[in-house]
């Protein structure tokens, strides 16, 4: 598999930001498009997300080798399955009721990623970065073999595309701990003990390990 050079965000908000920061900073061309037009959000990234670029959606996505989701859930419909047919696409995207309003076919889904995942037949989807604040992706990323290292959790149904995000967790400052198929982001989804607990790959490791056991 080449190796991912291009990472195209969708969302412009504070963690789709957060990660094109960590993205860039690890050496990474990064496109970025939102619900406004690339010309409405080119200034607000000089100051949000130096050096991205600003694009609109049918170009971040035709142009980028990993695409991450860093919308509001309620715009999921809007996403383009045809045109993320085949890509890599992580989905950092949580359902909270209290913002997102209530969409019923994620209550009491067993976890928003395959709800997510059905929509977007044949993208090659991973969960990811959903467990993790955004101010602890811009504060929390630290060097390989750095002893407090955080670990991020993903889970996905093609281990060459899981594959692939580990490599862009462990190059942005992170510890991946793959967990497998989608079906086990459940373990590290809102309402987990995981969920905002900035843990290392041990303590993660063996969270996620109880909880998928259970």
């Amino acid at each position: 598999m080449t190796e991912p050079k291009v990472i195209g965000i969708l969302g412009a908000g504070r963690v789709g930001t957060a990660i094109a920061r960590r993205a860039l900073a690890a050496g990474y061309e990064v496109r970025v498009a939102s619900s406004r037009p690339a010309s409405e959000i080119s200034l607000v990234l000089q100051f949000t997300a130096p050096g991205a670029i600003a694009s609109d959606a049918a170009d971040v996505i035709a142009e980028s080798d990993i695409v991450v989701l860093a919308l509001p859930l309620s715009k999921y419909r809007s996403l383009d399955a045809k045109a993320l047919a085949g890509k890599i696409v992580i989905d950092t995207m949580n359902y909270w009721a209290p913002t997102d309003g209530t969409l019923p076919e994620f209550e009491g889904a067993p976890s928003s990623s395959e709800v997510v995942a059905d929509h977007l037949e044949g993208a090659r989807l991973v969960r990811s970065f959903n467990h993790m604040g955004y101010h602890q992706i811009d504060g929390e990323a630290r060097p390989k073999g750095d002893p407090d290292r955080r670990a991020m959790a993903l889970a996905g149904d093609d281990a060459d595309a899981r594959a692939a995000v580990a490599r862009f967790i462990d190059r942005i400052g992170f510890d991946p701990v793959d967990v497998g198929g989608l079906a086990h982001a459940r373990g590290f989804a809102i309402g987990t003990p995981v969920f905002g607990a900035g843990m290392r790959r041990d303590e993660l490791q063996a969270a996620l390990g109880a909880r998928l056991a259970a």
